[in-house]
């Protein structure tokens, strides 16, 4: 078991209203084989021993699947590692010496609450307008009774690997959340199931998305490169052609 020691400049803020600051700690002999969820557990141990207040840092399934984790590690969300989400970042990553800014997501839609936990409610709030389908309930389909050609099936299935984590829009200069609705609209847009609410769907998630606060996409694609699931901005344009086909129709009708 290789040990390594790190500086470590963590954002503290006490609540959504206090101005906030980095505080600078030493990790003291931190395993490789850590993630980085860990290391902070360990910080926050020794944190408490001294009766100091914990980081605040938000976690839940720590396998990389619910979208809880989520902090900023020198300038990348998610940390350096491509298609990683924090809780499954490794300490091995890391040199010994090395220095670690952690900081949260910043964006106008998301509210620090303490320390490194956001509230990205704001996410919830563009599902609730239309990331959904209404089907009938009852005995399951027969499974070939839609036929769906596989690369339609395979699109649909890589944009709802999406798991509403925020990182694209900490990552985005604009703080847009395009490529999270993108996602979204795209995993039912692709697949008949979700025909029939396509146009209300796309036009209530975009407005939405805009009165949450969220910028505009500027085409950076920093959105794309942070994601730790691999969307790819492609959704993005498909999202741009179904809001403009609703437009049309809406504005027919």
């Amino acid at each position: 078991m290789k040990l390594i020691n790190l500086i470590v400049k963590v954002w503290r803020q006490e609540n959504e209203t206090s101005s906030g600051s980095f505080q600078t700690l030493k990790s003291g002999p931190i395993s490789t084989d850590m993630s980085f969820l860990e290391m902070l557990d360990v910080l926050n141990e020794k944190l408490a021993k001294v009766g100091k207040e914990p980081i605040a840092f938000d976690h839940d399934c720590r396998e990389g699947i619910c979208g809880m984790c989520g902090a900023v590690v020198n300038g990348h969300a998610h940390g350096p590692e491509n298609e990683t989400t924090l809780c499954q970042l490794h300490m091995r990553h890391f040199n010994d010496g090395d220095t670690l800014v952690i900081e949260p997501f910043r964006a106008r839609a998301f509210k620090v609450v303490k320390d490194l936990v956001v509230d990205r409610s704001a996410l919830d709030s563009i599902i609730a307008e239309g990331g959904y389908v209404s089907v009938n309930t009852g005995g399951a389909p027969d499974g070939n009774a839609v036929p769906i050609p596989q690369d339609t099936a395979e699109q649909a299935l890589d944009a709802s690997a999406c798991i509403g984590c925020g990182a694209c829009v900490a990552a985005c200069p604009n703080a847009s959340a395009m490529l999270f609705v993108g996602a979204k609209v795209s995993q039912y847009a692709l697949l008949p199931q979700g025909q029939p609410e396509s146009a209300r769907r796309a036009l209530d998630m975009v407005r939405k998305m805009d009165e949450s606060g969220f910028g505009n996409c500027g085409n950076e694609r920093e959105c794309e490169a942070a994601c730790p699931k691999g969307i790819s901005i492609r959704n993005i344009a498909r999202l741009n052609r179904e809001f403009i086909k609703a437009a049309i129709i809406s504005y027919e009708k």
